[in-house]
């Protein structure tokens, strides 16, 4: 039993809003569940669909993957009908909310496992209006940093069908660790208001940044292999570099200490290239093959959105 709430009143769009994808991240399914609390229909030209816990099982066990099969929902999809448990809410999506929706949100953070710099992002789809309609998107969450980032753990991904099915698709990567601070919660509520405004959903004014008084948004892109940091063995990690820090090329980010051999020197790993670090690793006991860290470039806005791809391509 998942619970979901529908909230319509008149003609507009349909808006699907997910948290707890998987279980262990808080941000979406806080915001998901006071936008339900507090919403009055009166307020919406549209629908809107909110799934607070969408992996429940997972978010009941406070675990990013789910305790009943094991799976990764957000590895899941599409999904079948008769499969273990994940595998059908992925065949749900995909074959009744996913056709019925015009927007997909589904809000992320690192969970235990990474610590991001609060950011919306995104995946550069082929269809070049659908890619510029969601950077749009992605930007009126107004977060300091956007970013588009790579599949690099698999396939599967929840973004990526409803992708393909041409959907408007916002995610985010909100902080991360076990705690969630006031500041990111504000974050991912207030941003999540403002995509739902921005889509047409919600009534109300979207004041630029620079209205504000912030500067604009940071667009930064992790496309290659190497902006993914892995752990080349177990240890001790010790961070070197604040998060969201610019780094050249070559400086550190992190050394393992190895338990076993304290006299031994530490394996350093250092910033393949130029960028900010946009998120790391928060366990310090970490093993061999873990992520240790994404580095980011800054990206040209015009330059993405006229950018030309291949199918199945970055």
């Amino acid at each position: 039993m998942i619970p979901i709430t529908t909230i319509a009143r008149s003609e507009g769009p349909t808006v699907l809003v997910l948290g707890g994808n998987h279980g262990d991240e808080y941000q979406g399914q806080v915001a998901a569940m006071n936008l339900a609390r507090t919403l009055k229909p009166e307020e919406l030209r549209g629908r809107l669909i909110l799934i607070p816990s969408l992996n429940f099982p997972a978010a009941q066990a406070a675990t990013r993957l789910s305790p009943l099969d094991g799976m990764n929902l957000n590895r899941a999809f599409p999904g079948t009908p008769d499969g273990p448990v994940t595998s059908q809410i992925a065949h749900y999506l995909t074959h009744t909310l996913f056709p019925m929706s015009d927007v997909v949100i589904d809000i992320h953070s690192g969970g235990r496992g990474m610590e991001f710099v609060p950011c919306a992002h995104m995946h550069v789809v082929e269809d070049l209006d659908q890619r510029r309609r969601m950077m749009e998107a992605m930007l009126a969450w107004g977060t300091d940093f956007a970013f588009l980032y790579a599949d690099i753990a698999g396939t599967g991904l929840l973004p990526v069908e409803a992708e393909n099915q041409g959907k408007l698709v916002v995610t985010t990567e909100l902080g991360g660790g076990e705690g969630v601070s006031a500041a990111v919660h504000r974050i991912a509520q207030k941003g999540l208001r403002q995509v739902l405004i921005h889509v047409g959903l919600l009534a109300g004014d979207l004041p630029s940044r620079r209205q504000l008084g912030l500067p604009e948004t940071i667009l930064v892109e992790a496309l290659e292999g190497d902006n993914y940091l892995m752990a080349p063995r177990s240890g001790i990690l010790e961070m070197m570099a604040d998060l969201g820090a610019w780094l050249k090329q070559g400086d550190p980010i992190g050394a393992l200490h190895d338990l076993e051999q304290p006299d031994r020197q530490p394996a350093m790993i250092t910033s393949p290239r130029d960028g900010y670090l946009i998120c790391h690793r928060v366990p310090c006991r970490t093993q061999q093959g873990d992520c240790i860290a994404v580095i980011a470039q800054p990206a040209d806005p015009k330059e993405v959105l006229s950018r030309t791809i291949r199918k199945g391509a970055v």
